[in-house]
């Protein structure tokens, strides 16, 4: 009965309304590369306090997924990443938009991110609780360990030369120590720079490294080819042994993604790499992600996307922000006179199952704004290149500059866009080295805190059963992917 007075309430203009401008306000700021998630939440969460009842709520989770999924529209058609957590469909989706299959690229990354949005709706509703009480016994170690098997994935990354891949993750476990120590207070490799102290911001090395330094590497290739990417209905839609091909990658991610969503701290950027990784290393055909493979674009986008739904399960179960947009959505449910937790179960039932059904209502509104907005979006690919290259450049370094109003952001830029040029024309992987940036600080703080939690005795983590099945995970992570190349080389001498 509760669930119906729910629906009623959700079913009126208002909440239909923010809902819907919500999500279409979050994938335009999804898909301008430097806003974040959590830029476009905390930039209207005022507009959100103004809006009587819950619609200011909705509105937000609305601006929420639909950010998530738009960091995937300028990742695939522009080969700029809008948001950290797309930084794994540039893989796969860019070499499909310069085949001409951006079309298709955009609707597998709309599609893939309806159902990992779904899926996560699902079971935020159904496998709350034990979400929640699981990621609840997340101590230090496990999270160390988390952070391990995160980075274990670079054997399946790293393409060719696994050592390159790992000096690339190396570089990025570096760049994302600099600045002020957090235990000790001391400056570590500033070089005299108070600018640094802070340390280095994730998004101008993100665009750097991803989206100017393969400009550069194409300037000066005169690699320009006019890529046209089909926009016809019949030339979107995957054909059925492509949708057959993507429906388990994207349903294991999905879980997965929401899984590492329940869990606080860990975000859409790792859920998108472990789901790639995972994808990849269940392919048939692993030689060929890398060159415009569709699961590698629907396993990251479920995965990324499932977040949304993962992230809400400990702020709705305890009061704890899974990401740091819930973080600033529990600033909105206490400014409605909500308050996350058990209680919220007990005393604002109604006001749950509301923020339930307008989740899946959001992830409605973004499958349709997405698909609808396929043909206006590919247009994009038949701007030419010398028109469309100096404004990508204008947008990196608007989105660098934007996240601080920093001119150090635009600095980090510059010398992450060298850095990564030269990384390209030396053949090194770029994601082991974001993936590197983007697990540092998690794995270097709670080895740290565990190590002071036992005294110095690497054994706690080996004594927690958590944190001894992630590093079990970690290794077959690390060792598996090679194993097989290996035997895989071993039956291609033998054929021979």
């Amino acid at each position: 009965m509760q669930v119906l007075n729910s629906l009623s309430t959700i079913m009126h203009p208002l909440p239909i309304f923010t809902i819907f401008m919500g999500t279409l306000v979050g994938i335009i700021i999804g898909a301008l590369p430097g806003l974040s998630s959590t830029m476009g939440v905390a930039l209207l969460f005022p507009i959100a306090f103004k809006i009587s009842g819950i619609s200011g709520i909705l509105m937000l989770l609305g601006i929420y997924i639909g950010s998530v999924y738009g960091g995937s529209i300028s990742a695939i058609l522009l080969n700029t990443p809008g948001t950290p957590a797309s930084a794994c469909t540039v893989f796969e989706g860019y070499p499909m938009t310069k085949r001409g299959e951006g079309g298709k690229a955009l609707f597998i990354s709309t599609f893939a991110s309806f159902t990992g949005g779904i899926i996560s709706c699902i079971m935020l509703i159904w496998a709350s609780p034990f979400l929640a009480k699981f990621a609840l016994k997340f101590g230090a170690p496990e999270y160390f360990t988390l952070g391990l098997f995160g980075l274990s994935i670079i054997s399946g990354i790293s393409g060719k030369s696994l050592l390159l891949g790992f000096i690339s993750c190396l570089l990025g476990l570096i760049i994302s120590i600099i600045g002020l120590d957090p235990f000790t207070g001391y400056l570590r490799f500033t070089f005299g720079s108070m600018y640094l102290a802070g340390g280095i911001s994730f998004i101008p090395v993100l665009i750097g490294v991803l989206a100017c330094a393969p400009i550069f590497v194409a300037l000066q290739e005169n690699d320009s080819p006019n890529i046209v990417s089909n926009a016809k209905i019949k030339d979107i839609l995957p054909k059925r042994n492509e949708i057959k091909k993507i429906t388990i990658p994207m349903i294991r991610s999905g879980i997965l993604g929401t899984i590492i969503g329940a869990i606080p701290g860990a975000g859409g950027d790792i859920a998108a790499f472990v789901s790639y990784n995972e994808t990849k290393r269940f392919s048939k055909t692993p030689e060929k992600f890398g060159t415009g493979c569709i699961e590698g674009i629907a396993a990251p986008e479920a995965g990324n996307n499932a977040v949304t739904g993962g992230a809400m399960i400990p702020l709705l179960s305890l009061g704890i922000p899974g990401d740091s947009v819930t973080a600033i959505l529990i600033g909105a449910f206490m400014s409605k006179g909500l308050q996350p937790g058990p209680l919220l179960f007990k005393d604002n039932l109604p006001q749950v199952y509301i923020i339930f059904i307008g989740l899946f209502i959001a992830n409605i509104f973004m499958l349709i704004l997405g698909l609808l907005g396929i043909k206006f979006s590919v247009k994009v690919t038949k701007v030419p290149r010398y028109i469309l290259t100096p404004l990508i450049l204008v947008l990196c370094v608007l989105g660098s500059f934007a996240i601080n109003n920093n001119i150090i952001d635009l600095v980090v830029l510059l010398v992450s866009s060298i850095i990564g040029y030269f990384m390209i024309k030396a053949k090194f992987p770029m994601s082991p080295m974001i993936l590197g940036i983007i697990l540092g600080p998690m794995v270097e703080n709670n080895l740290r805190r565990a190590l002071i939690m036992s005294d110095g005795n690497a054994l706690i983590f080996f004594s927690r059963p958590i944190s001894f099945t992630l590093i079990l995970l970690s290794v077959i992570t690390l060792i598996l992917p090679i194993a097989l190349d290996k035997i895989k080389k071993n039956k291609n001498k033998n054929i021979k």
